[in-house]
């Protein structure tokens, strides 16, 4: 599907984004606000060569009446010899969730890989601390899946019944994961990050937090685990993954 960029394009161009064509092999819909679509890579992986990394993110362009608009996914499950990775979708009203619903192998999207970056943290922390939702699932598996030997605790805020059904990539020895339906617009996983996350913290400067949630409940985390927890700038890892609808 070749989509004019706009000026968004132009400033991803400015900043030698790398453009790519992908195509849609199959998909799988994982629940009903969730689904799963594979794509050969259109020689991204190739391109990237050594530079896959943990949360690799690519930017998908869509049209929404005839005017261009980009959104980032994370790569899951990205195969370099063989050209493929799947992206994940948490469904909802917008030109992004109805284009994946439909999709179809043989279709065709563009991308442009500009911005993405991953720095490890060092030293390596003895617990992962994560918070995140269904938009931050791939990356969040992907996390997992880069440190395999180390103990985690998820907080994971739902939004439908049918979350609790959604692949996190759990290992019963190692991970913890709290499940925290989403209220007050993300207000009910503040509360439940301050009372929980400290006792796993003892230590701010060894401890390591990544979190992704929607802008507004990831710009008051970021500010308590800095300012009041007194985190390292280095030792936090957020990023506002999407805006509540209006």
């Amino acid at each position: 599907m070749a989509v004019g960029k706009g000026w968004e394009g132009v400033v991803l161009k400015l900043l030698r984004g790398k453009d790519f064509t992908f195509t849609v092999t199959g998909a799988e819909q994982v629940t009903p606000h969730y689904r799963r679509v594979s794509f050969t890579d259109g020689g991204l992986l190739a391109a990237a060569g050594g530079s896959l990394h943990p949360t690799m993110w690519v930017r998908l362009w869509f049209t929404d009446n005839g005017k261009p608009h980009q959104r980032a996914y994370t790569l899951v499950d990205p195969d370099p010899a063989a050209g493929t990775f799947s992206l994940e979708f948490a469904l909802h009203d917008g030109v992004a969730s109805d284009w994946a619903r439909t999709a179809e192998p043989g279709a065709t999207i563009d991308a442009t890989v500009q911005g993405t970056g991953f720095t490890a943290p060092a030293p390596a922390p003895d617990r992962l601390l994560v918070i995140g939702d269904p938009a931050s699932l791939p990356a969040i598996n992907s996390l997992l899946d880069a440190h395999p030997q180390t103990p985690a605790t998820i907080w994971f805020e739902t939004q439908h019944e049918d979350d609790a059904d959604l692949p996190v990539r759990l290992d019963a020895d190692r991970h913890d994961i709290r499940r925290v339906p989403r209220s007050g617009g993300g207000a009910a996983l503040v509360e439940r990050i301050r009372a929980e996350l400290p006792g796993l913290a003892p230590d701010p400067q060894t401890a390591y937090v990544w979190l992704a949630c929607d802008t507004a409940t990831t710009r008051t985390l970021t500010g308590y685990l800095r300012k009041e927890l007194g985190l390292p700038k280095q030792r936090v890892n957020g990023l506002g993954y999407w805006r509540p609808a209006a």
